[in-house]
């Protein structure tokens, strides 16, 4: 792994990234009708899908230690993983968008989309990189099968 940055902490940073550029940033503010019942929406998928993400590694009894994936034990593909490899990272972007949502200003997108590119390089393809050595073939069919983010 490049680096050792939880994926929690990350996020925790690009959501203070946000909240700095819409205090200091004088242009970009929006507002809509509905904009913060869609950001409580999001929010609310976001912990969900975080929520149930992580039960199904419990279930499967293996890690969800995303700094070590060689203590992975199993595989999960079912459930929330049979449509994304990366559940948990997605519940972390639905959560930015709805921070920069709920702030209002539209370059906080340009931040959400910095944190994809980070999770991306950073977290998952090092991770990606463990699991293939790790589960081979099984591992290569699931990412042909399956979606990275979504």
């Amino acid at each position: 792994m490049k680096f050792r940055i939880p994926p929690v902490l990350a996020t925790l940073i690009f959501g203070g990234l946000m909240y700095v550029l819409d205090r200091f940033l004088p242009v970009g503010e929006f507002d809509f009708f509905g904009r913060n019942e869609l950001a409580w929406v999001l929010f609310g998928l976001g912990g969900s899908i975080a929520v149930i993400s992580m039960a199904q590694f419990a279930f499967k009894k293996t890690t969800v230690d995303p700094l070590n994936p060689k203590k992975a034990t199993q595989l999960v593909t079912s459930g929330l993983y049979n449509y994304s490899r990366n559940p948990m990272y997605l519940a972390m972007l639905l959560i930015l968008l709805a921070f920069g949502l709920k702030l209002g200003n539209a370059f906080n997108t340009l931040l959400a989309a910095g944190f994809v590119y980070w999770m991306n390089h950073f977290q998952i393809k090092p991770e990606e990189e463990v699991l293939l050595e790790k589960f081979g073939k099984d591992y290569t069919l699931y990412c042909k099968l399956t979606r990275r983010w979504f």
